[in-house]
């Protein structure tokens, strides 16, 4: 049973179609990539997958669960790291590990146990309490990526996250999710610009773009279709060399977010 099962979903924006009938499945333990230009419909999916939005139409599974229908249960199958910054900047890196525990219902003590864990991992331990907000960007994206681990989940959803890290921080990073991956059977679905980087981590590649998936497959599967050498060559064979800024204009921007937020859950 895959542990990820999307069919026809779609998402729109009024007359914006942001996700346009896609179908795709993840199976447990495997490391999925989710590719695409700024604009594509990344992170609409992610945060369908992930009970933010609903969709127009079409199903989800997660671990068994429909996020539309089964939020709690579903959102305890998984870990989350957004693009965008999450962190309290008014708590410190231990307190907003806390919170996040306690969200979850883990045991004082395996929480606590836990919460050092993670803190000595990503090599924070020393600034457990200082104020997020006197962080680097460096910093805060190694917490989020802890605090999404806290719960050890079967899902690991990863949007943009080595954004702001560098080479060291993010082979270490991905050194340690490989190791979850391996012993823990975690699954990990994560989106990147980092072509390399999905080259090197992704078992399975979707590629998507204006709201289509248009090609999935390894990395090997995918530079033979498109008669290139490298994945770079590959997704610009797929998408196109002309640069993206975004899909939409600003008031088309406007309208989704203040769609996604007053209307996208309803």
């Amino acid at each position: 049973m895959s542990v990820i099962e999307v069919k026809n979903i779609k998402k729109n924006f009024g007359d914006i179609k942001a996700v346009d009938d896609i179908s795709f499945s993840v199976e447990p333990g495997e490391v999925f990539a989710f590719l695409g230009p700024n604009g594509a419909g990344k992170s609409s999916t992610i945060k369908m997958l992930t009970t933010l939005l609903r969709p127009t139409s079409g199903t989800i599974s997660i671990n068994g669960f429909d996020p539309t229908a089964q939020q709690d249960e579903a959102r305890h199958s998984f870990g989350i790291v957004f693009q965008d910054p999450s962190l309290d900047d008014e708590l410190t890196a231990w307190e907003n590990m806390e919170f996040h525990g306690v969200l979850y219902g883990i045991e004082k003590k395996l929480r606590r146990a836990r919460i050092d864990e993670l803190l000595e991992f990503i090599g924070l331990a020393d600034r457990r309490n200082d104020l997020i907000k006197n962080f680097s960007g460096g910093m805060k994206r190694r917490l989020e990526i802890a605090r999404g681990l806290i719960h050890h989940p079967k899902i690991l959803f990863l949007d943009e996250p080595t954004i702001g890290l560098d080479p060291q921080t993010r082979n270490h990073i991905w050194e340690h999710l490989a190791h979850l991956n391996k012993e823990e059977g975690m699954t990990v679905f994560f989106t990147t610009h980092q072509m390399e980087e999905a080259d090197k981590a992704a078992q399975r590649i979707a590629i998507i773009d204006h709201g289509h998936i248009i090609s999935s497959g390894s990395s090997a599967d995918l530079k033979s279709q498109t008669n290139t050498t490298t994945l770079e060559e590959a997704f610009l064979a797929l998408t196109g060399t002309d640069i993206r800024e975004e899909s939409m204009s600003g008031v088309d921007r406007m309208r989704m977010h203040r769609a996604a937020r007053f209307g996208g859950r309803r």
